[in-house]
C-alpha cells in the first residue's frame, strides 16, 4: 500500500553513468511489481537539466518531477556532490529525497553527502543479487513505508 498522500506510479530518477548498474536497477524495480516509473540520466549535467527542466528536459510531461533520486557520486561532467548541493539550494528540489548509491566506501564521501543533505548513503554491493535486493528494499522503504511530501510541479 502506498504511503499516505502518495499516488502511484512514483517517478524515480536514477543518476548513473554505468550501463550495467542502470540495467540492474531497472530490473530490480520491475521485479518489485510496484508501478513506479524509472527515469535514467547518465551524468550530473544531464541530471541538473532534468531536475531544473532546461535543455531537452524543458517539458514537464517528458521530465516529470521525481519522487526519489538515486544518485551516484562519481559522475562525468558534474559530480554527484554538486548535483546534491544544487538540489538542496533549490526551493523546488530540496524536498525530493536523495539516496546516494555509490561504490565509494570513503568516510569523507559519507560525511560530505550527509552534510549536503542526502537522505541516505548506500554503498553498492558488488554481488549482483545483493545489489538487486538493495534496490528493491529502497523502493519498498520509500514508497510503502515513508510518507513523502507532495510532489510540486
Amino acid at each position: 500500500m502506498p504511503a499516505a498522500g502518495h499516488v502511484l506510479p512514483a517517478v524515480i530518477l536514477l543518476v548513473e553513468d554505468d550501463p550495467g548498474d542502470q540495467e540492474l536497477t531497472r530490473r530490480a524495480i520491475e521485479a518489485c511489481r510496484l508501478r513506479n516509473e524509472l527515469r535514467i540520466v547518465r551524468d550530473g549535467e544531464e541530471a541538473l537539466e532534468y531536475l531544473l527542466r532546461t535543455g531537452r528536459y524543458e517539458d514537464a510531461t517528458t521530465a516529470p518531477r521525481p519522487d526519489l533520486v538515486l544518485l551516484d557520486l562519481n559522475l562525468p561532467r558534474v559530480n554527484g556532490r554538486e548535483v546534491l548541493r544544487r538540489m538542496r539550494d533549490d526551493p523546488y528540489l530540496r524536498r525530493i529525497p536523495v539516496v546516494v548509491l555509490t561504490t565509494s566506501h570513503e568516510e569523507e564521501d559519507v560525511i560530505k553527502s550527509y552534510e549536503l543533505g542526502s537522505n541516505s548513503y548506500i554503498t553498492k554491493p558488488l554481488d549482483i543479487h545483493q545489489f538487486v535486493r538493495v534496490v528493491q528494499q529502497l523502493e519498498r522503504y520509500w514508497f510503502q513505508i515513508v510518507v513523502l511530501p507532495p510532489n510540486e510541479e
